[in-house]
């Protein structure tokens, strides 16, 4: 298999199908694997020219997280918690050792979550646009209008919205292939399954107090323009967490893995090749 050649494949997991894409590394089966854990309501195809584009020296996997892309529901009681059980269950059968998380988003609160759950077996964090607070009463009250909404008058309108709320301006008026990506995205996910999402993110518990914990390499990166995750809730990761990194993207929203790949990649690199094994 050549090293720039992504493999679809799938696996189940308890009571679900785990759809995911894989870059073997040039020394295949590799010691090294990045997971890459996409937003809310995405799929693993934002991340292909991540994978693509990855240290070779490294295994790059990008899954459906459940209920989201190839993936399916299961039992259908979505929760952060389910969410990162699943990937804990996922990297076991897989009997993957030095992993890095790299999330966005959701991706995010997901591996934060599973840190909490098998930290030493991790070997580095990256946190994309996201943070460890719980939705305040106020986040949630926005979750539970956008369900209603979603369910009245259906994909279309959430998707012009939230592109709206995910990417820069100056993303929108030059890359449509970044737009098209996360609306055909939106398009192929279920409305029951974006709801359960919005719950299972409305759900979600603070994972603050377990930064300071974090003992592993973690990067975070934020485009400058996010309008989703406020500076001061980066700042909670960054003073809380020992051995981290930051790194600003200044022509970014909320998606700076497809708003400024080149950069993102070169920053995701560098990150990787300063981990100890």
């Amino acid at each position: 298999m050549s090293k720039r050649e992504l493999k679809l494949s799938k696996i189940r997991i308890g009571d679900i199908s785990i759809s995911y894409y894989i870059r073997p590394s040039k020394l295949y089966p590799s010691p090294k694997t990045v997971i890459f854990i996409h937003g809310f309501p995405f799929n693993k195809n934002t991340w292909k020219q991540q994978l693509l584009q990855l240290d070779e020296d490294y295994t790059g996997i990008a899954i459906d997280v459940r209920g989201h892309g190839l993936s399916t529901n299961g039992h259908g009681f979505f929760s952060v918690d389910v969410f990162a059980k699943d990937l804990v269950e996922f990297i076991r059968k897989l009997d993957l050792n030095h992993v890095i998380l790299c999330g966005i988003s959701m991706g995010g609160y997901i591996a934060l979550r599973t840190y909490e759950l098998i930290g030493q077996q991790l070997k580095g964090l990256i946190l994309c646009d996201t943070n460890s607070l719980s939705d305040d009463n106020k986040g949630k009250q926005k979750r539970f209008d956008s369900i209603q909404a979603l369910l009245k008058y259906g994909r279309r309108p959430f998707a012009i919205g939230f592109i709206a709320n995910v990417f820069h301006d100056k993303t929108i008026r030059e890359n449509p292939e970044a737009v098209e990506l996360i609306k055909s995205c939106i398009r192929r996910n279920e409305v029951a399954s974006i709801c359960a999402t919005q719950l299972a993110l409305a759900s979600r518990t603070d994972t603050t107090h377990s930064l300071k914990t974090i003992i592993i390499p973690t990067l975070i990166i934020k485009g400058k323009h996010d309008k989703l995750m406020s500076e001061e809730q980066t700042n909670i990761l960054i003073e809380n967490i020992p051995d981290v990194r930051y790194m600003e993207f200044e022509e970014s929203g909320h998606l700076p893995n497809l708003e400024e790949p080149e950069k993102f990649n070169a920053v995701l690199n560098d990150f990787l090749r300063n981990i100890p094994l």
